[in-house]
């Protein structure tokens, strides 16, 4: 099987028979080819088959009411007491509203809440247990303002009472393999999702975690979910593509991912990139402190934004807004 990475290029001079990619502002001219059996090689455009030519070029539609036409930013808001980062900040109504209006504020284009930690070694929580944390605070902002929201879960029941309060994206983590129950539910709602690759759950993920390939490895995982999904009845062009950078993945790995994001623009769907302040940012990047990795969050995130990404899910909203504003004006 051969894949094909659009190599992404930026400026209003291009040469001959270059491509758009999605139907945004970046192009391509050449990919590269990969397969399991052979040593990649560049080739330009012209030698791609019509049908992937379609995927990684075509407009995507909007997603929750957003132009993926250009990169959007989703604020993450963890209303729970042990996220990696920012856990005890945002619990209870009145401090998740605040900080969905500062972000709002910031320039988080969408909204991503969750009850349930997925850092690594986080323990299960019970859905009940979710549903309280999240669904208030859901609520709660839609009644002042009508920002997208996504509910970050994976289990059916608390999705569903997101929905109904307000939320309009399902983002699971799981990639919609840990309640069978939730895919036709989004189907049934109507509502956009996230499919996230992830190698097992987040009390055993970071593991001894094992690819064969691992570029071609998630793509090929993504690939067979959206799939799955569009067969539940989800438009593909209402689904989100997440690779799931440390979810299930060593700093090699992580790279490796991120070196290769334009790939996955052949699943015809836009994708999230979720980098913010994790460890490897801190490893790489020497700084052990969570909320003192902005910088490298950032560096990160324009690094996936130039390769096509169409969503950057961030803690650090107002700085990102401002790298990203520039990113755009420099080019």
């Amino acid at each position: 099987m051969m894949y094909y990475r659009p190599l992404v290029r930026h400026g209003e001079t291009r040469p001959e028979g270059a491509l758009p990619l999605a139907g945004g502002s970046l192009w391509f001219s050449e990919v590269e080819l990969l397969s399991r059996e052979a040593p990649p090689r560049i080739v330009p455009v012209g030698l791609v088959p019509a049908e992937v030519r379609h995927r990684l070029t075509f407009r995507r539609a909007a997603i929750a009411g957003l132009d993926m036409t250009r990169p959007k930013i989703m604020g993450i808001l963890n209303a729970t007491p042990d996220s990696f980062s920012d856990g005890g900040r945002h619990i209870g109504v009145a401090a998740g509203v605040e900080a969905a209006q500062r972000m709002v504020a910031e320039g988080a284009d969408m909204l991503d809440i969750g009850g349930e930690s997925t850092r690594p070694g986080a323990a299960f929580v019970p859905e009940e247990e979710e549903i309280a944390r999240t669904i208030p605070v859901i609520a709660a902002i839609r009644a002042t303002s009508d920002v997208p929201i996504s509910i970050d879960t994976r289990k059916a029941a608390v999705a569903m009472d997101a929905l109904e309060a307000g939320a309009q994206l399902v983002n699971d983590v799981s990639g919609f393999t840990y309640d069978a129950a939730l895919a036709p539910l989004a189907a049934q709602a109507g509502a956009p999702v996230c499919v996230m690759h992830s190698q097992g759950d987040p009390e055993t993920m970071q593991k001894d975690p094992r690819y064969d390939h691992v570029l071609l490895d998630v793509y090929d995982y993504l690939e067979k979910q959206v799939d799955r999904l569009e067969a539940t009845g989800i438009l593909r062009d209402q689904i989100v593509v997440d690779p799931g950078i440390g979810f299930g993945k060593t700093q090699a790995h992580n790279l490796s991912l991120i070196k290769g994001l334009s790939l996955f623009h052949g699943l015809g769907c836009p994708i999230l990139l979720g980098v913010s302040r994790k460890r490897f940012i801190g490893d790489i990047g020497q700084e052990p402190q969570a909320d003192k990795r902005a910088p490298g969050s950032i560096a990160v995130a324009l690094a996936g934004v130039a390769k096509g990404v169409q969503m950057l899910r961030v803690h650090d909203v107002a700085e990102t807004a401002q790298a990203l504003r520039l990113w755009q004006a420099t080019r």
